[in-house]
């Protein structure tokens, strides 16, 4: 009998690390009957990875609203979820990292009986309020999962601690790897075409160094986007040789500041958010990347890339360890130091550039189906 398994998500950074589980599992028909539910918490975002992983859901709970909040999202997951789980009645139900889509969902999966499976599992700050929601959204998710798919050693030394059986953990590296493999050749075919690369290719200048800005977390939102907004305007100013590229998240909280402090300096380029294979494409032009973004820790050291990460704090100690990132936060002069420092010190910056990703091989999908293959 095919065992039948459900894979949710909502947001774009799920759709994208889950995307290519999702091909994972398709290639085994004989011994699957895999069937995917999206949220739409995110909606155009998630939409753009969808289609470009050539990915159609059976159950699209298309649940985004305007001005939404955490209350009323969660109890829309959970309440439009029940029709699902009762629809298809999984046996595995399978959820990713630490979104409220994730958090919900795993409730719901509980509430139906189904094994819940967390990709991704095992990040910890210990610190519940940062990053918020997801700190804690992870968290509860760990207590309610059955099998437990955490990226590194350290993730699974989390889980242990938190007396999760060891038989019910598995070590996988991160998906993530496994969707930037897919993604850069893709995007580096020849007759792959995109009109966002074709705009982009005209917006970067050959031989200037590309630095690749992103932001949006919401314990920036304020004073802290303030600062980093003061720190990319020192840095272009100090480097008018290299360009600043920041697509800029659709959240207010994040445009007003990010326009009125840097809109009109002629080496930054303001730009609306990516699609998922433009994004790739750039991360792969770029000479650096200053994110506060937790995938981007993952994906850019496969790419050679140092990162500089705008956080207090990070579930994936395993990169500031490796050497791959480094923490500023939004400390003005942290940012323009360390920036300043890899522009300017060759070796540093090949150093970083060649340490190795502690996130895995790009084999972790591969690794999770065969161990749900292996349970009886």
């Amino acid at each position: 009998m095919r065992k039948k398994t459900l894979i949710v998500f909502g947001t774009r950074p799920e759709a994208i690390k889950m995307a290519p589980l999702v091909k994972e599992f398709q290639k085994y028909p004989e011994k699957f009957d895999t069937r995917v539910c999206v949220t739409a918490q995110h909606r155009q975002m998630l939409d753009q990875v969808l289609d470009f992983f050539e990915i159609e859901p059976q159950y699209d709970l298309d649940l985004m609203r305007p001005n939404q909040n955490l209350y009323t999202l969660t109890a829309d997951i959970i309440i439009h979820l029940k029709e699902v789980l009762e629809d298809f009645s999984p046996d595995y139900v399978f959820v990713h990292g630490d979104t409220s889509t994730t958090m919900a969902a795993s409730l719901a999966t509980f509430y139906q009986g189904a094994k819940l499976c967390h990709v991704e599992a095992g990040l910890r700050t210990f610190n519940k309020h940062s990053p918020f929601p997801e700190e804690m959204n992870r968290r509860i998710a760990g207590v309610i999962s059955d099998y437990h798919f955490p990226p590194t050693r350290k993730a699974e030394l989390n889980l242990l601690e938190e007396k999760i059986e060891p038989k019910n953990i598995l070590v996988t590296g991160n998906t993530v790897i496994d969707a930037l493999n897919y993604s850069s050749g893709k995007v580096a075919r020849p007759d792959f075409q995109d009109k966002e690369i074709d705009n982009l290719k005209n917006l970067v200048k050959n031989g200037r160094k590309i630095i690749l800005v992103t932001g949006h977390r919401r314990e920036n939102h304020g004073r802290g986007f303030e600062e980093i907004c003061l720190a990319l305007k020192q840095i272009a100013k100090e480097h008018p040789q290299a360009d600043l590229v920041y697509p800029v998240h659709l959240n207010p909280n994040v445009r007003r500041p990010v326009y009125e402090m840097l809109d009109n300096i002629p080496n930054v380029k303001l730009i609306d958010p990516l699609s998922y294979p433009a994004f790739v494409w750039l991360m792969a032009q770029s000479y650096m990347i200053i994110t506060d973004s937790g995938g981007v820790q993952e994906e850019a050291p496969s790419l050679g890339k140092p990162v500089l990460v705008m956080r207090e704090t990070t579930e994936r100690p395993e990169a500031v360890e490796a050497g791959t990132v480094i923490l500023v936060g939004t400390d003005r002069s942290k940012i323009f130091l360390e920036t300043d420092r890899l522009l300017k010190n060759q070796v540093h910056y090949d150093e970083m550039s060649a340490k190795h990703n502690p996130y895995g091989d790009g084999t972790a999908c591969k690794k999770i189906v065969e161990f749900i293959d292996n349970l009886e």
